[in-house]
């Protein structure tokens, strides 16, 4: 039946749905009942007793546009001018009020927020929200600023452009709330620089399927692109020009954007290996050995050395003050033991160490005293499963993000919080629909006791930059990642990809709509004319 089914699925083209969200929400009840949304008559508002923030103030125009002039919307980010404009000439194209007819018209959205409004999002945050849509008026009700930010979203997409109405939203509640509290992207722009628009576009599509952390892979072995200020050299010998660097100023606005967003900035500075990029400037790295000799190559950093320690003390100290959220990324992946073994002073400190000759022992140390350097910070820390591989033993806190599902029994019975990640590696292409792999993908496909699963966090699709830049990113992308997304998000029985592959297929028109250049995935079909622009 089910290979029946995918021929079936394979055969013809998938229709989109309508007015469907994504992803999908815990409880959703919809009737045929239509009622118009007309932007000279709909307005946001917030009841008496709701809290107020200038998030909310700022998401209210903000769907106000994504809702009404989606065509518009990302030329804000480089033209707002023209995009001001541009909105100008759309009004005088829209139909009057009066030329509706006889059909009821949803006049405002009523917003109501229960808790004071945080300043940064965390992995604690409540993002449960109800939205109720009847009449002349809707209703929406979340815990927290961030719940309201999902349900804004929802609602959104919940309106539809229609033929008769123009705009157009269906009799609706829905309960909903996020099953996992980690929904992360991560973006290496280490081996390709991504411009900042890039950046943006991508923080714009992971709202919009409501992924709340942007795991920032920014430096790796190829180059620097972080400007830092206690070590300006970092960038300025390791970045691949001056064009290619992330200044404070744009780290700085790029945190805010995702703020707006409800996205955490989860920030990731690999060591001991994937360091090359930092040797270019500060003496760090370990020299190689060939045949007692120093062979001019350098592998990761070295650990035998007090100023190394010195100098990630100090890195770190500026990075805590930079980015806001509680967690900060170590990598510790890929650390091979061949040059840490050539070289003679490394292997005299083994001897004064009493390590023997096992290097996992060395890479303890390492991850020990970084671990204690972050810390003192006031920071918490993840790292990559790669250092479970290589039996080093962590504190408990530590947090593991999983390349490979069937490890998440080892890692969890350690005792160690998880993150999922390697059966959503997005660079991984293939031709078809290869999305219908990362739906079927679950953080819970484990064999183990309720203990183990309560220490898995979530997860995040990754997108390694080795061969996509600003270019391509946002297509190779989008609306992919959308399929972990709601993996992440919806309960655990949404994972029927014959379900999912018509809302998947409107939620990439709307994409498409609202200026994301996301890419087919379902094979042969195409958006309503409505959804052009």
């Amino acid at each position: 039946q089910n290979i029946q089914q995918q021929i079936e699925l394979d055969e013809i083209a998938i229709k989109p749905t309508v007015g469907e969200p994504w992803p999908k929400p815990q409880s959703i009840q919809t009737t045929s009942t239509r009622f118009a949304v007309h932007p000279a008559t709909f307005y946001f508002l917030t009841n008496e007793t709701s809290q107020q923030c200038d998030l909310l103030r700022n998401a209210f125009d903000r769907y106000y546009k994504i809702i009404f002039f989606p065509q518009t919307y990302m030329l804000h980010l480089t033209d707002p001018l023209l995009a001001d404009i541009k909105i100008r000439h759309l009004k005088e194209t829209l139909r009057n009020v009066s030329d509706l007819g006889d059909v009821t018209l949803l006049k405002r959205l009523i917003v109501n927020i229960e808790q004071p409004c945080e300043e940064w999002p965390s992995l604690e945050s409540n993002e449960s929200y109800t939205l109720v849509v009847k009449r002349e008026h809707a209703l929406l009700d979340a815990a927290s600023i961030w719940g309201a930010l999902r349900g804004l979203e929802t609602f959104s997409q919940l309106i539809y452009p229609d033929s008769d109405l123009q705009f157009t939203i269906n009799e609706t509640t829905i309960y909903d709330f996020p099953r996992f509290q980690h929904r992360g992207f991560l973006l290496d722009t280490g081996t390709h620089f991504i411009s900042q628009k890039t950046l943006k576009i991508n923080l714009e599509a992971m709202a919009q399927s409501k992924m709340n952390v942007f795991h920032f892979h920014i430096v790796d072995d190829q180059s620097f692109p972080y400007d830092s200020i206690t070590y300006p050299e970092l960038s300025g010998k390791g970045a691949f020009d001056r064009n290619h660097i992330y200044s404070q100023a744009d780290i700085a606005e790029l945190l805010e954007f995702a703020r707006q967003r409800g996205i955490r900035v989860f920030i990731e500075f690999d060591s001991p290996a994937h360091s090359r990029s930092w040797g270019r400037a500060y003496d760090i790295l370990t020299q190689c050995y060939s045949e007692e000799k120093p062979n001019n190559k350098l592998g990761p950093m070295d650990p035998s050395r007090n100023t190394t320690f010195e100098f990630l003390k100090n890195f770190f100290h500026e990075v805590a003050q930079i980015f806001p959220d509680r967690y900060i990324h170590l990598g510790a992946d890929e650390v091979y033991f061949d040059c840490w073994e050539s070289n003679p002073s490394i292997t005299q400190f083994m001897r004064q160490m009493e390590f023997g000759t096992n290097y996992s022992l060395l890479e303890q140390y390492f991850m020990q005293t970084l671990i204690n350097i972050v810390n003192a910070t006031g920071k918490n820390y993840v790292v990559w499963q790669d250092i479970i591989d290589n039996n080093v033993t962590l504190q408990t806190d530590t947090v593991v993000e999983e390349p490979y599902p069937d490890e998440m029994a080892r890692v969890t019975k350690l005792g160690y919080k998880t993150l999922l990640s390697s059966c959503w590696y997005l660079n991984l292409i293939s031709y078809g629909d290869d999305w219908h792999k990362y739906y079927k993908c679950d953080p819970y496909n484990f064999t183990g006791t309720e203990e183990q699963k309560k220490l898995v966090m979530g997860g995040e699709a990754c997108m390694w930059g080795e061969y996509v830049d600003s270019t391509n990113v946002i297509s190779s992308t989008w609306p992919r990642a959308a399929a972990p997304a709601e993996r992440l998000w919806s309960s655990v029985d949404t994972n029927d990809v014959i379900e999912a592959a018509p809302r998947l297929a409107e939620h990439r028109c709307r994409y498409l709509r609202r200026g994301i250049p996301a890419a087919p995935v379902n094979g042969p079909g195409y958006c309503p004319t409505e959804y052009s622009g």
